[in-house]
């Protein structure tokens, strides 16, 4: 009896670790899929990491500042609503004239610059000076205009952290 329920226990243990494996190898696929949009969307926008330099300041596109500065907007205050991804979404594709493929590829980007440069709050500030540089006070525009979608889709009014945010940018665009 004794060898009996030895036996089981092992048969346990190896079918404990089987599933644990399995569920680490399936884990591990989503995150190399997850890598490799980021990826896929860098090619077709044309950006290209450069060694020794942060990311956010090889952007040649002004179309990936701005995915970058729209989603670090959205995500100030927590997670975002459905509502206002959906906002940030359509207000890319209308101010970009992107497909929403191009759109949702251009979003991917922007995101993981947003987090490359350590979070929402100074990916504000990082970004929107090359913006500025890029396209003047036609990014300026076309950046107020996705805030202005984002903030009808949430609660009608911008948070704290987001008039914040607001200020940080026009501090960068030299608008008082």
């Amino acid at each position: 009896m004794p060898v009996l329920i030895g036996i089981l226990a092992a048969l346990g243990a190896v079918y404990f670790f089987v599933i644990r494996a399995r569920n680490a190898a399936e884990m591990t696929s989503e995150v190399l899929d997850a890598a490799n949009d980021v990826r896929l969307a860098a090619r077709r926008f044309g950006f290209r990491r450069q060694a020794k330099r942060h990311p956010a300041d090889t952007i040649e596109d002004p179309n990936i500042a701005l995915a970058a500065l729209g989603c670090a907007f959205v995500e100030l205050d927590d997670l975002p609503t459905r509502e206002q991804r959906l906002a940030l979404t359509s207000g890319l594709g209308r101010v970009t004239r992107l497909d929403l493929d191009a759109v949702e590829e251009l979003q991917t980007l922007g995101r993981w610059i947003m987090q490359e440069c350590g979070g929402a709050q100074p990916a504000i500030a990082r970004l929107a000076r090359p913006l500025n540089k890029m396209q003047g006070a036609a990014g300026f525009e076309n950046l107020m205009e996705l805030v202005q979608g984002v903030a009808k889709a949430g609660s009608g009014s911008l948070s704290p952290k987001q008039t914040d945010a607001l200020d940080d940018i026009k501090r960068a665009f030299r608008i008082s």
